[in-house]
């Protein structure tokens, strides 16, 4: 929850301004004094609209720990800066740029790794789970990174980390300075930064009434045999039946981590090192701790032991690659979703056709690898970025347009492997971006056809064509034509015709929103196929489609 805390009347018109537009914001009205003591300990974030003394001296008794402190941004009384004051990994970075979005204020950011393109320490992994163990040297290992001073990185698996610089190198002795990515409670050399991922899965079978303490007692235990981190849970697991059970929801309560239950069905299938035919009898399946362990995907690491009350197991997931499958629009970076931005600065590797990699290098942290190729190499891209997720990577696989539509979501996700994550985010496809140019030409019921044949033959492509003309359908003709292909546009604009009257309007968009765009109205019966290439997009009207103070419209027929 973010707090608005303002101190003059326009700095109350600006919060209510945010307020109406954001979901997560609460207004604090009052004394400023009172109004910040009050959001400090129920808010995420405070936004105070205010002088940044003024804001710096109310705060200032408050503050006691940044990694418990809320994110503080001070924003002046006419909303030209946006300044973050406490708490810049934390979120006060970004919420300074998200009143940026709104207000248009500029977002004023000091926060070394932040001014020096180098992801903070404190939030490195932060969306895969990753806790910083107390003690760690942030601030001098943190010192070396900005500096860029070689840090050696250990992980004992491939986590899909982003594009780090080329100071960070993977070793697998920790030599200081070092991050150190790990579930084991090991000595490490100093200064170093050790993060708990969220791997360990612990696996519960106890018996009816049995106490949240006995639980978490041998749970500690084990751990501490097994030399794991207790910051490292990442859930607890039983059979369904104890799904109830208080001292188990208390357990995971203590914990913070959640509770999966599985039936007892799906646990009788999972082969187990240790079954037990009394707990069968009693549950309906030969084990509940190992079984529910392995039933989640984990690698049984501590087999299963008991107290009086309660059986125990440990497990390891192995982590997921990361794949985005990204649509980067028409080509101009204005158009470039917020959702596409930050999707590729989090991944380590990009991987697309060089015209789209152009097109985003902005938006790139500077030490992304980058994987480009010319046209045609579609499947061997699909290919090449499934195979380094499946090795735990982050990658991008970029397309332009929208990369649902005749690109590159359906190829890579022909061959992505069970154990990657795919994010598929949405882009401003071809016919989205050419109708926005000609008018309003698809507001009815529409269709798009590729008239390329290079995958697909023609007579398919003219059946198609033949559909969407009797059915009245505006159609979004895509790769209308080629040095090599200079026919198929032609022929589709002849079965059109059969079903259509020569005044029909067709739009012809060439290069929408990139430089040298065209934009052209014309008829059916006039359109000369010389006129496209293939970053032409054209949009064919249906039988109500008109031309309206020069722009294309089809009426949504609303009465």
């Amino acid at each position: 929850m973010i707090g608005l805390v303002w101190a003059s009347g326009n700095g109350q018109r600006l919060a209510h301004a945010l307020e109406r537009v954001w979901d997560d914001a609460v207004s604090f009205p009052g004394r400023p004094r009172d109004a910040v003591a009050a959001a400090w300990s129920r808010c995420d974030a405070l936004l105070l609209f205010m002088a940044t003394g003024a804001a710096v001296r109310l705060i200032a008794p408050l503050l006691a720990d940044k990694r418990d402190d809320p994110a503080v941004v001070a924003v002046d009384d006419v909303a030209r800066f946006a300044v973050t004051l406490a708490g810049g990994h934390s979120g006060a970075n970004q919420l300074a740029r998200r009143v940026g979005d709104i207000l248009g204020s500029i977002p004023v950011v000091t926060t070394a790794t932040d001014l020096v393109a180098r992801p903070p320490l404190d939030s490195l992994g932060a969306d895969l789970g990753f806790v910083i163990e107390q003690g760690s040297d942030v601030a001098a290992v943190g010192s070396a990174f900005v500096s860029g001073e070689t840090v050696t990185l250990v992980e004992e698996a491939r986590w899909p980390l982003p594009a780090l610089p080329p100071g960070v190198v993977r070793r697998d002795d920790p030599t200081p300075p070092c991050l150190v990515i790990s579930d084991r409670l090991v000595q490490v050399p100093r200064p170093s930064v050790v993060y708990r991922p969220s791997s360990l899965v612990v696996g519960v079978g106890c018996s009816r009434g049995a106490a949240a303490a006995e639980i978490l007692e041998l749970i500690e235990r084990i751990l501490t045999e097994e030399r794991l981190a207790k910051a490292a849970i990442e859930r607890l697991t039983t059979v369904d039946l104890k799904g109830d059970e208080q001292g188990l929801i208390e357990a995971g309560r203590t914990l913070g981590v959640p509770l999966s239950l599985y039936s007892a069905e799906e646990l009788a299938d999972v082969a187990v090192p240790n079954p037990s035919e009394k707990v069968r009898v009693a549950v309906g399946t030969p084990s509940v701790a190992e079984a529910s362990v392995v039933a989640c995907g984990a690698q049984l690491i501590a087999a299963k032991r008991t107290s009086a009350n309660v059986t125990i197991a440990v497990g390891r997931m192995a982590p997921r690659g990361r794949l985005y499958v990204v649509g980067t629009g028409p080509g101009d970076p204005d158009l470039l979703p917020a959702a596409a931005r930050a999707a590729l600065a989090r991944c380590e590797v990009v991987i697309g056709l060089s015209r789209y990699v152009e097109q985003v290098r902005g938006v790139l942290r500077p030490w992304t690898r980058i994987e480009a190729s010319e046209i045609g190499g579609e499947i061997h891209r699909a290919e090449r970025a499934a195979e380094l997720a499946a090795e735990g990577c982050a990658v991008a696989l970029i397309s332009g347009g929208d990369a649902g539509v005749y690109a590159m979501a359906s190829p890579a996700l022909e061959r992505i492997s069970p154990k990657v994550d795919v994010e598929v985010v949405p882009g401003i496809t071809a016919a989205l971006a050419a109708a926005a140019l000609l008018g309003a030409p698809l507001g009815h019921d529409h269709c798009s056809i590729s008239l390329s044949d290079l995958l697909t033959p023609w007579e398919v492509i003219r059946e198609r064509v033949r559909a969407a003309a009797i059915g009245d359908f505006v159609v979004a003709f895509y790769n209308p034509r080629s040095r090599h292909r200079d026919r198929q546009l032609a022929e589709a604009c002849d079965l059109l015709l059969e079903h259509r009257k020569p005044n029909t309007p067709v739009g012809v968009v060439t290069d929408a929103y990139r430089p040298g765009r065209q934009v052209a109205i014309t008829t059916l019966g006039d359109i000369d196929p010389r006129c496209a290439g293939m970053t032409t997009t054209l949009i064919v009207g249906n039988s109500m489609t008109r031309v309206i103070q020069g722009r294309m419209v089809t009426p949504r027929g609303y009465r």
